[in-house]
């Protein structure tokens, strides 16, 4: 079975959680609010943020308790 591919972003931030991007945000801090949730939850699950401006990604990881 072949995923679909998801195309990349002009503009804005996406989710990428194990190497699949998910959800699209318009800024910086919608797209940390959201990666930070879903690590609280999940902390197993690899998170990056992906700046389509820049073509970077970002590794997000939480402060250990």
């Amino acid at each position: 079975m072949v995923a679909p591919t998801r195309r990349l972003p002009a503009s804005g931030y996406v989710l990428e959680v194990d190497g699949q991007f998910k959800t699209e945000y318009a800024s910086r801090d919608g797209a940390w609010a959201g990666a930070a949730a879903l690590k609280k939850r999940r902390p197993m699950l690899q998170i990056r943020i992906y700046d389509a401006t820049t073509k970077a990604r970002e590794e997000v990881r939480l402060p250990v308790s």
